[in-house]
């Protein structure tokens, strides 16, 4: 008997669907604009009563509610707005969560600001040190038993949503598929044009001419997919989260600043059709791709002269930023992207397409290389420089070539290429196959002694080959154990002539350091880096710098306002844990049983009684199904098991997914009690300290 599973579908099709017309916003009347205070945190019919909801105060100024259905009570909510439309909060104390009965009515008036900061008790002061991050007081969420796929809709322009907690969004297509489920969906008026109306494009665009993409909308300071919660801990179970944060279905000119995006199924921020001119500067993207897609920030459709700048992406389940196919060029720069990967092995930042900028980020600890440019469909004249990279599982640029088909590869990185031999190399290599620098040797001499001072800095010139007039950044490296450094720290630039030579003179390297160059044409894009050379002094010694090392301690994506990062010290005192390290599983399932659900508690329990401990967990299956399979079956067990410790409260930058499949089984045997064996899902931890490991097996599931 084979073991074999289902796959489920998170995500169906992103067409969008007339199945929800009850929802859709009609084109609002002409009438003067109104502030509306939304004083009651209920959800329901329409109807006058002694309190304003926000399902009225949206009917209200979109016009298709007026003053005068309301209630006396509820017209003094109501008032004049000299500038634009305006919905604000007065919520009670402790009722400042509205739970939803059903799909608010999208955002139609052109200017309108829904502006949370103006609940009593807003603070605007922010919580953590890495970037401004204010703790929003009114929520939005889905009602107890309902399912709500989208918290606000935006049809029209010049909209701006501030200071608000949305979460709990998504829909589980019980009957049919639902537009993209998200927190916030941008996209043109709905519904979509009759295809009576129109013979259907040939392109099967769901859009016509008079669809228009709403302009300019801000959202800010809000926290997306997790409640409000002072210290920014707060987090809610599997099953009731978010499938998006904000989903760019048809926009232009969309600004996404300031804002926390967190613990989503998929992407916290996705484009589909059209996101031209999208700016998602100075935000804190956190553990999102759980169950979906993996992706922090998912760039496809016409994203032309998008900038991705300041933000935070951390502890992604897949890249920090990945671009699919994509029409025009975007800007990535100045982010930190750390500690992504941890379901699927991917590159921090995964390109398609030409003329992107990657440029001053810092990319560190992740599962996968630091840059990749695909190369199909053709990518090129990407420039990437002036990028750090620390503790990488691949190189910091990786040019994919088309020999490399598989998964990883073109995910993840295929590895260094050889030099450029033909003309056909440019077209099927990322960045049209440009050659790395390569170093006349691998050792230059520093030019002076240090005898007395090992860690003075000296000069030294160093010389190589690369194509004629490309601009050479040069690197210090870091973790150089198969001869490709990471490219740390930059530390000069010079050109390579009309015959590929190009010298340098360093000032500021010391005896042992490691460098390595990329190489830069405006006409193909940045090379891989080039294979590092080493100082060495005129006595011919070499100082062996110490490599970089994995963390010690829990990774930290964010620290608070109050207290200092926390320190760990550089030799901690040993200490022996007895800890189980297996879980095992039924024959061809993936679900923890409750058997095993006990042992993941023990688990749990010792993780957070010992926060410097990093866990990396490993699918496994038994040998009677494909290789395909099995790798699948691993990877949704190694998953479940992650995300039962996500609810036990392990932080997801703590925990990384590998599958092994059935090619590292625990016998060679055929058994009923080996195969039980196999099906299991190892945890391996890493610390500082010494761990004493146990292999248990009470929760051994043999086939009947």
């Amino acid at each position: 008997m084979k073991e074999r599973g289902v796959n489920r579908l998170i995500f169906t099709s992103l067409l969008l669907l007339t199945t929800t017309s009850s929802t859709l916003a009609q084109t609002p009347t002409t009438s003067p604009r109104l502030r509306a205070i939304v004083n009651s945190s209920q959800d329901g019919p329409i109807q006058p009563d002694a309190e304003l909801t926000l399902r009225e105060a949206i009917s209200l100024v979109n016009g298709t509610l007026a003053t005068d259905q309301l209630s006396d009570a509820e017209k003094q909510q109501v008032s004049a707005s000299g500038e634009s439309f305006r919905i604000e909060f007065n919520l009670p104390s402790g009722q400042t969560t509205i739970r939803l009965a059903d799909v608010l009515p999208a955002l139609a008036s052109p200017g309108l600001v829904i502006d949370g900061t103006t609940q009593p008790g807003y603070n605007s002061r922010s919580i953590i040190n890495e970037l401004p991050m204010s703790v929003p007081v009114v929520a939005i969420a889905p009602a107890d038993g309902k399912e709500v796929w989208r918290g606000l809709t935006v049809v029209a322009d010049n909209i701006t949503i501030r200071g608000l907690s949305l979460y709990g969004f998504t829909s589980n297509h019980q009957n049919t598929a639902s537009t993209p489920p998200a927190d916030i969906f941008i996209a043109h008026r709905l519904p979509p044009p009759d295809i009576s109306k129109h013979p259907t494009p040939a392109n099967f665009s769901p859009f016509y001419a008079d669809d228009v993409p709403p302009k300019n909308t801000v959202i800010e300071n809000n926290w997306l997919g997790i409640p409000p919660s002072a210290d920014g801990s707060a987090r809610i179970q599997t099953g009731a989260r978010s499938a998006f944060g904000v989903s760019v279905f048809n926009g232009g000119g969309t600004v996404i600043r300031r804002n926390w995006i967190a613990d989503h199924d998929g992407s916290a921020i996705i484009t589909s059709v059209k996101a031209e001119d999208l700016q998602v500067t100075e935000n804190v993207i956190i553990g999102n791709g759980v169950a979906g897609m993996p992706d922090a920030i998912r760039l496809e459709g016409e994203i032309n002269q998008t900038q991705v700048t300041g933000n935070l992406i951390c502890a992604n389940d897949g890249s920090g930023v990945y671009l699919f196919k994509p029409a025009g060029a975007a800007q990535i720069r100045d982010n930190q992207i750390t500690y992504n990967g941890r379901r699927l092995r991917r590159a921090a930042v995964y390109l398609m397409g030409r003329n992107h900028q990657v440029t001053g980020n810092q990319i560190s600890y992740q599962a996968g290389s630091g840059v990749v440019v695909a190369a199909y469909p053709t990518s090129e004249r990407t420039t990437i420089q002036s990028n750090r990279f620390t503790n990488l599982e691949g190189l910091s640029i990786d040019l994919v070539s088309q020999q490399n088909v598989g998964v990883f590869d073109y995910q993840k990185g295929d590895g260094p290429n050889p030099p450029r031999n033909s003309f056909f190399r440019r077209l099927e290599s990322g960045d049209a196959a440009i050659n790395a620098p390569q170093f006349v040797t691998q050792e230059f001499v520093a030019l002076g002694k240090s005898d007395t001072d090992p860690t003075q800095a000296l000069p030294v010139q160093v010389s190589g080959k690369a194509d004629p007039g490309s601009q050479i950044e040069l690197y210090r490296v870091t973790d150089d154990d198969y001869g490709y450094g990471e490219l740390n720290q930059p530390i000069a630039t010079t050109e390579a002539n009309s015959q590929g030579e190009f010298t340098a003179t360093l000032n500021d390297l010391r005896v042992g350091d490691r460098i390595s160059a990329i190489a830069t044409l405006p006409n193909y894009g940045t090379s891989e880096p080039a294979a590092s050379a080493q100082i060495r002094s005129l006595d011919n010694t070499a100082a062996n710098a110490p490599p970089s090392q994995p963390p010690s301690s829990i990774p930290q994506c964010v620290t608070l306002a109050q207290e200092p990062p926390p320190v760990v010290p550089s030799t901690p005192e040993p200490i022996r844990l007895t800890v189980p390290k297996n879980v095992h599983f039924a024959l061809d399932k993936d679900f923890v049983s409750t058997r095993s659900a006990r042992v993941l508690n023990r688990i749990a329990q010792v993780l957070l009684e010992n926060p410097t401990i990093i866990i990396e967990i490993q699918g496994h299956a038994d040998p009677r199904a494909s290789d395909a399979y099995n790798l699948n079956l691993a990877s949704r067990r190694a998953r479940n098991v992650r995300n039962y410790l996500l609810r036990q409260g392990i932080a997801n930058q703590r925990m990384t997914i590998r599958s092994f499949g059935e090619r590292r089984r625990r016998t060679q045997g055929s058994t009923k009690l080996d195969y039980a064996r196999d099906r299991r899902v190892e945890i391996n931890y890493q610390d500082a300290r010494n761990i004493e490991v146990i292999v248990q097996e009470e929760d051994l599931q043999p086939e009947p």
